[in-house]
């Protein structure tokens, strides 16, 4: 028996178990795909951001700054988001007049770059925990098309009243077909999820260290 004739001789209820799998299939595929492009985007724009933008910081021209970080080539980079929302805080002080004392300014500074922060690692999530659901329920969603494939087989067994070998083995080969598309679903979908988290606190590293660097440098600014 091929894949077809298994298929036409499914029930309703092992079909839309399948169906179900196939989809949990496309969207994890979807999500790692999309992700994994926009990981490779956000790393090389970075790359190619931070000279630039530490640059014109080490020139004192924070304008400049702001404008390279605004740029439209550096739209997935995460360090940008994350320096913009410092470099913008830090010139909206300065040119309202506040009149912040220096330790309120960098506190102010740093709580502008804390939110950003949080905001670009939780745009850098998107979809991810998707996969670690599909990972973990999809041998359990395709575990129940077996199970209801082998009720199916013994309730044909006992109508017809034949138990051989040969009754059972056809019944019981339809069903197991769904425990092992549920393996193959869930297989990838932890890969990529392990991976694509992987990146993420790779990520959250760079933004932490970048963090770090502009608030340092604020604070020689205003020493």
């Amino acid at each position: 028996m091929n894949l077809v004739e298994m298929w036409n001789q499914m029930g309703y209820t092992a079909k839309g178990i399948a169906v179900v799998l196939f989809f949990m299939s496309f969207w994890s595929v979807g999500v790692a795909v999309e992700r994994i492009f926009t990981f490779t985007q956000a790393r090389k724009q970075s790359k190619l951001y931070a000279p630039q933008v530490a640059k014109h910081l080490k020139d004192g021209r924070l304008k400049d700054a702001i404008a390279v970080s605004q740029k439209k080539d550096y739209r997935y980079s995460h360090l940008a988001k994350v320096v913009l929302a410092g470099l913008q805080e830090y010139q909206f002080q300065q040119e309202s007049g506040g009149g912040l004392a220096r330790e309120d300014l960098l506190d102010t500074v740093r709580r502008a770059i804390q939110r950003a922060s949080a905001l670009t690692a939780n745009d850098l999530k998107k979809g991810v925990a998707s996969l670690a659901t599909i990972g973990s329920t999809a041998p359990f969603v395709g575990l129940l098309g077996t199970v209801v494939g082998i009720i199916n087989a013994f309730v044909g067994i006992a109508a017809t009243g034949s138990g051989g070998i040969g009754a059972v083995s056809a019944g019981i080969a339809e069903a197991l077909v769904e425990t092992a598309l549920g393996l193959v679903v869930a297989i990838p979908a932890v890969w990529f999820y392990n991976y694509l988290t992987g990146v993420i606190e790779y990520f959250n590293v760079e933004m932490d260290n970048s963090s770090s660097e502009l608030v340092d440098y604020f604070i020689k600014k205003t020493a």
